[in-house]
């Protein structure tokens, strides 16, 4: 199978209603946007690369925020700039899984 994109990021940034827990509770849109200009600023944005998208809800909710790396299908949770950069650094540059942050 030919992909257009090596990794495909989907960053959950859905809001729930009534207060329910939720990634936009815990800065899931400032943190998207940091990996995007991360990526693009290590130039591994666009075709055969890394591509960072906005996802609404992905129904894990309670172990959020979370993001989805495809094609594997792995997933991950995350609190701050330094759990991105491992991801990206881990798992996007050298293509190893970042156990620690897996869910």
């Amino acid at each position: 199978m030919n992909n257009y994109y090596q990794y495909n990021v989907l960053f959950c940034v859905n809001q729930r209603e009534g207060g329910e827990a939720c990634c936009a509770d815990k800065g899931a849109q400032g943190l998207r946007d940091y990996a995007k200009k991360k990526i693009k600023s290590l130039k591994l944005a666009g075709k055969g690369q890394c591509r960072i998208n906005t996802a609404g809800c992905m129904d894990r909710c309670a172990e959020g925020p979370v993001i989805a790396i495809y094609p594997e299908g792995t997933w991950y949770t995350y609190v701050d700039q330094d759990d991105i950069d491992e991801i990206i650094d881990e798992h996007l540059v050298h293509g190893r899984v970042v156990n620690r942050l897996k869910i």
